[in-house]
């Protein structure tokens, strides 16, 4: 299996190494493994769903 680090998944995905890196201490990269003090994510991951919503701008559904 391939592998890419914090730093390709991010420009791939279009955010930060440190997201990556939550996103995969949180577990929500499936395939994500440690190695040592390095982060190798599959080059098939998808990027997880940003849950965050900002105040006031969500979507009302009527």
């Amino acid at each position: 299996m391939d592998y890419m680090t914090l730093k390709e998944a991010g420009e791939k995905w279009g955010v930060t190494p440190r997201w990556i890196n939550y996103y995969c201490s949180a577990g929500r990269i499936p395939g994500a493994v440690k190695m040592g003090t390095v982060w190798l994510i599959p080059k098939s991951a998808q990027k997880p769903v940003d849950g965050r919503t900002k105040q006031g701008k969500e979507k009302k559904h009527e």
